[in-house]
């Protein structure tokens, strides 16, 4: 079931999506060269905006939960993906130890969980779930809302191994994002796989470095498709010293407030858009859509009340927020049922595998959607990613816009292969 997009696009979108139809070859094989020299993330979700002048990620998640998200029709797409990704690493594998989110009673969270073991399971290996929660001290099962269950056991650390009793695994997938700090039990394991590899966590990574890395990306695939990187790019500026508690540091963000909506109220008007420029402003390190804010004038921040000021100053797991991120904002000219909704994307190894609308009855077209109140809504990405429609008049077919948005969420993925590069403490260093 596709969901019918309630918006007739017109203008660079359709232009941009003609351009990567008719350049899909080249397309196809400037990844495949950017795979030859990069290891992809080993999974990761991008949430994709569609303004229709401009089409662009704002978030990529290299810990993505909500594969309980995605149809039935997408799993054999990520079963394929699984085995390709394992193979690449450790063609042998038997076992693989899935270590999850402590909060170990949402079940719907646990329910994505689930999903990524029966994926695994279903590439050939024997999954088992160790928690690293200090409340887990014995296998513990937990029955889910359709009727499945799921047994936490809780992890077991060996010299330089982790497992479960009775289970070795050569491979730990972890699909918990470490927004608390990497905790002592996974530092110094040696002859495992951990994927992804701790400095991917949110203890080190940071939506700036990512965004960077995202820039530089869109600047060499806008040359090779002849176009301005602006429209697939979110413009960002970093402010490193705000105590959103104390009222400290909010100069630098009113600066870069102000003169990041200055350069997009002058790309709108070269682009002739009549839209009103707003900024989303976000913790540098954090997840689960906390610390986000929409500023559309920089008199706002002088006006910000105490529940606002709360809500941006703390993110997960009570990490102060001192860090922020000052985001392009861009639109969402996407509809489902009247609700305001956006594409996300799922992708493993390099492939995409999937992917629905998060929709929000509540927010607006400028607002943040990954917020309590949203649902979601799957999209089958089967007959689409791998088979856009050459020659199909734009917006006329399915497969045209999700293979764009596959193009997008493929370029973050790409951008985030760069930033953990240059973030990996192991990486050799050439004088």
């Amino acid at each position: 079931m596709v969901p019918h997009l309630v918006t007739a696009l017109t203008g660079p979108i359709n232009e941009l999506e003609q351009r990567v139809l008719d350049s899909m070859p080249a397309i196809e094989r400037w990844f495949r060269l950017e795979w030859m020299e990069h290891t992809p993330p080993f999974y990761s979700s991008v949430d994709v905006r569609n303004a229709g002048f401009k089409l662009a990620p704002v978030d990529t998640n290299l810990y993505p939960g909500g594969w309980n998200n995605l149809t039935a029709e997408m799993l054999p797409l990520a079963v394929q993906a699984a085995m390709a990704a394992i193979e690449k690493i450790c063609p042998e594998a038997r076992n693989l130890l899935l270590i999850p989110e402590n909060h170990t009673r949402n079940t719907f969270y646990l329910s994505n969980v689930v999903q990524l073991q029966r994926i695994f399971h279903m590439a050939g290996l024997n999954v088992r779930i160790g928690s690293i929660s200090p409340d887990v001290k014995e296998p513990t099962v937990i029955s889910l809302p359709n009727g499945e269950s799921i047994t936490l056991e809780p992890v077991i650390r060996g010299k330089r191994r982790l497992g479960l009793k009775n289970f070795d695994p050569c491979t730990i997938l972890m699909n918990n994002d470490l927004s608390a700090g990497i905790p002592g039990i996974l530092e110094e394991i040696h002859e495992q796989y951990l994927l992804p590899p701790l400095h991917a966590g949110w203890s080190v990574r940071r939506k700036s470095h990512h965004f960077k890395s995202y820039e530089e990306v869109s600047k060499r695939f806008g040359k090779l498709l002849g176009i301005d990187p602006w429209l697939i790019n979110p413009m960002f500026n970093q402010c490193g010293e705000v105590n959103f508690a104390e009222g400290t540091g909010m100069d630098c963000l009113t600066s870069n407030v102000d003169a990041l909506l200055g350069k997009i109220r002058r790309k709108y008007k070269e682009y002739g858009i009549n839209e009103k420029p707003f900024v989303v402003v976000k913790a540098d390190n954090g997840t689960y859509g906390m610390g986000i804010m929409t500023v559309r004038d920089v008199k706002d921040l002088d006006a910000l009340n105490r529940k606002t000021k709360n809500k941006m100053a703390v993110v997960k797991d009570g990490q102060l927020v001192n860090e922020v991120i000052i985001q392009e904002g861009v639109l969402t000219n996407e509809r489902m049922n009247d609700a305001v909704a956006e594409p996300v994307v799922y992708m493993m190894d390099r492939y995409v595998v999937g992917g629905f609308y998060r929709i929000h009855a509540e927010r607006g077209v400028d607002e943040n959607l990954n917020a309590p109140g949203a649902s979601f809504v799957p999209l089958a990405f089967d007959q689409s990613t791998h088979m856009p429609q050459p020659g199909v008049k734009p917006g006329a077919s399915a497969p045209n816009r999700f293979y764009m948005y596959g193009v997008i969420s493929r370029l973050a993925m790409l951008a985030a292969s760069y930033e953990l590069e240059a973030t990996d403490p192991d990486a050799e260093v050439y004088e």
